[in-house]
């Protein structure tokens, strides 16, 4: 189960590379870069949730791809620093938190226990 985990976050992490591409690819190799992205994260996404409930995977992978978008965002490409921002933020990671902790173990067949 913790392996499935795995794919979801790395999962998450090419959400927000390819989210951030699509506002700041430029040329031929960026916009490669960012399709190699999306279909990356898809399919570790659809790997990740084979065993685990599709809402709860689905609801990290975008509570991930959210957060860290707009963190980068405020780091790397200079936007805005609101703490309005910042508190929803930590408002929706701390559901995403919740969601994954609450989720329950995979049995060894594959099924939900």
């Amino acid at each position: 189960m913790k392996k499935d985990w795995n794919f979801v976050f790395i999962a998450g992490l090419f959400e927000i590379g390819w989210v951030i591409g699509l506002k700041h690819a430029f040329n031929w190799w960026t916009w490669g870069l960012t399709l190699f992205a999306i279909y990356f994260s898809m399919h570790l996404l659809i790997i990740g949730s084979r065993r685990l409930p599709v809402g709860t995977t689905y609801a990290v992978f975008t509570g991930m791809g959210t957060a860290g978008t707009v963190i980068l965002e405020i780091l790397v490409f200079n936007e805005p620093f609101r703490i309005e921002k910042i508190a929803l933020i930590l408002l929706l990671l701390s559901g995403v938190i919740g969601l994954k902790t609450i989720t329950p173990a995979a049995d060894s067949e594959g099924g939900q226990s």
